[in-house]
């Protein structure tokens, strides 16, 4: 069994033997080495290029672009909420087609039917953290719409960064993460290969694909605020 591999120097690699760390112009290399079970035999794998600084420091988050999905059965309140949330959030610069939201009957009873699903985003990009408040801050503009105490009208935050969806959640289940005020960050949707894709835990609506298109457009405005954030500096 070899213990060493050659790699490429000119494109700044090394010929490591097997656990060996070498840093080199600020990346750690390490060779490896895993137990193949199909072939019952050590193998080596690839080896691990890590990028890191001399020293680890915390970083802070890149912005991230603010999405509430909203399900509805009274447009004039939908407009009410619209009205609430830009004082709050700034600008909405996307709203996505309309959907009917037929995928469950699970909030019927206490918005009726049928229920409307639409997409918002906002040009202001935010830190990662600010989820849990606006998550707060909608729960009090859904009640201060609802009647007789019904929501009318369902406002649910989240945020898109180049790899994933992200809703706010105020109920606990085991793939959610803690934010904080009581709320938990449940990853809904990942990018990949151009294409978003849902976990198991998603929402059904959200597996089927149907808001794939409202989506990749957000993503594509999110990738055109990063660019002139950047280019403000």
């Amino acid at each position: 069994m070899r213990s060493f591999s050659t790699v490429d120097q000119a494109a700044g690699f090394v010929t490591l033997p097997v656990g060996l760390k070498i840093h080199w112009q600020n990346t750690v290399f390490i060779r490896i080495e895993s137990f193949n079970r199909q072939r019952q035999f050590w193998q080596f794998e690839q080896i691990l290029l890590i990028s890191v600084a001399k020293k680890m420091q915390p970083q802070a988050p890149q912005p991230v672009k603010l999405i509430i999905g909203i399900l509805y059965t009274d447009d004039a309140l939908l407009a009410n909420a619209l009205d609430l949330l830009k004082p709050e959030l700034g600008d909405i610069d996307y709203q996505s087609p309309v959907y009917e939201f037929n995928i469950s009957e699970y909030y019927f009873a206490e918005m009726g039917h049928p229920i409307q699903r639409m997409f918002i985003s906002f040009g202001r990009l935010v830190n990662p953290k600010e989820l849990a408040p606006i998550k707060i801050q909608t729960n009090a503009i859904e009640d201060q719409l609802a009647v007789q105490s019904n929501r009318k009208v369902n406002l649910d935050p989240g945020y898109l960064d180049f790899d994933k969806f992200v809703l706010a959640s105020a109920k606990y289940n085991g793939q959610k993460v803690y934010l904080d005020l009581g709320i938990w960050a449940d990853l809904t949707l990942r990018y990949e290969k151009g294409n978003f894709y849902p976990f198991p835990w998603s929402f059904p609506d959200f597996k089927r694909g149907l808001y794939n298109a409202a989506f990749q457009r957000m993503r594509e405005l999110y990738k055109a605020d990063l660019k002139k954030k950047r280019g403000d500096r």
